[in-house]
């Protein structure tokens, strides 16, 4: 493997001196890059895309392209992992993603099988190694996966919900049918990162995106405690160095320090929480992702610079920082402005970080 030529990131990750603060963007290989669906429309469909190692490694490195990003990210879909489950993933104009078989019995659950990581997610893994050779060392690569709680949602509800009755019907009525549902879906998550890792991966992310959802006890019963168990389960090592592990639950600022408290290295943290105010709430325990609402990119380039200058403000001097959006960029803003923030948060953070000395990927 290639000797990292800008490791800012898992720098950042381990609280270690920066030059300046590192950013990348949930998303960011997608549809606001007129290249990205150039390509999308070569491979057909978005399942052949994530299925097609060669065109997932060209729409993961699009954006690196354009923009001088400090990491890459996997481009797959959370739901490889239920469909490898046997649930029958398709897709429907207008619709979004659906399954075949959702899981809302005891014979559903029982009849889900640990998926082989090569034979049936060998597509994944290709595309993690093929992604790592043509990267060149130039950034770290992540990989993720959907949490436990949000795959589920996804597996007993047959496909995206507003109201969630059918995966909090089964919650509430039948926790011990739920609780085996997500012991399956943790073990498959781990399997499927350590695979990742394996294949080259050199920090992972877990997205809980429905996670907000739930009452303070059924986040930590069957959310939170199901990706600490996943944390626990995950290759923290490789290729000599640190594997660091990112936990995001969208709408989870209630539940800040208990997410600390799992074993992740770091916090994705969204919009509606300020991060002078996480900062103070889980202090050096974990490093804190984030978190520009996504809808400033709508805004002027100098209006997206300000914006930037508040949260880098926010957040303070010291280390421990790596800026993101609050949630994933949209398909229609303008790829310059997705330059702009880029371009800003390297600027305005240098005087943030003490560390001015030549660093790995300084500028």
């Amino acid at each position: 493997m290639s000797t990292l030529k800008n490791d800012r990131f898992l720098r950042a990750l381990l609280r270690q001196p920066v030059d300046v603060t590192p950013v990348w963007m949930m998303r960011q290989a997608g549809r606001y890059l007129p290249e990205y669906r150039a390509t999308r429309a070569k491979a057909g469909s978005f399942m052949d895309l994530c299925r097609n190692p060669e065109l997932a490694c060209e729409v993961t490195i699009q954006p690196l392209d354009r923009y001088p990003l400090d990491a890459a990210i996997l481009f797959s879909d959370i739901l490889t992992v239920p469909d490898a489950m046997g649930l029958g993933l398709y897709f429907t104009e207008g619709e979004g993603p659906r399954f075949e078989r959702p899981v809302r019995d005891e014979a559903a659950v029982k009849a889900l099988g640990l998926p082989d990581m090569e034979d049936d997610l060998g597509y994944v893994m290709d595309a993690v190694r093929t992604i790592r050779r043509e990267l060149d060392g130039r950034v770290p690569l992540i990989g993720f996966s959907g949490s436990p709680w949000t795959l589920a949602t996804y597996m007993v509800e047959g496909g995206g919900t507003k109201n969630f009755a059918q995966v909090k019907g089964m919650m509430f009525d039948r926790p011990e049918l739920m609780h085996q549902l997500l012991s399956r879906v943790a073990d498959s998550v781990t399997a499927y990162l350590n695979a990742q890792i394996a294949a080259g991966a050199q920090a992972v992310m877990i997205f809980d995106t429905w996670g907000g959802a739930l009452t303070p006890a059924a986040y930590q019963a069957f959310s939170l405690d199901y990706m600490q168990r996943i944390i626990q389960g995950l290759t923290r090592e490789a290729e000599g160095r640190q594997v660091p592990v990112i936990l995001f639950t969208k709408g989870g600022g209630l539940w800040l320090e208990r997410m600390a408290e799992s074993g992740c290295d770091a916090l994705g943290i969204d919009w509606t929480l300020d991060l002078a105010e996480a900062r103070r709430r889980v202090g050096d325990k974990v490093v804190l992702q984030g978190n520009m609402d996504p809808c400033v990119l709508y805004a002027s380039p100098e209006r997206i610079r300000e914006e930037v200058g508040r949260v880098l403000e926010s957040f303070g001097p010291g280390e421990g920082h790596v800026f993101n959006l609050g949630h994933g960029i949209h398909p229609n803003i303008p790829p310059e402005h997705a330059g702009a923030f880029v371009e800003a948060v390297h600027e305005l953070s240098r005087p943030y970080h003490q560390a001015s000395r030549s660093l790995p990927g300084s500028k």
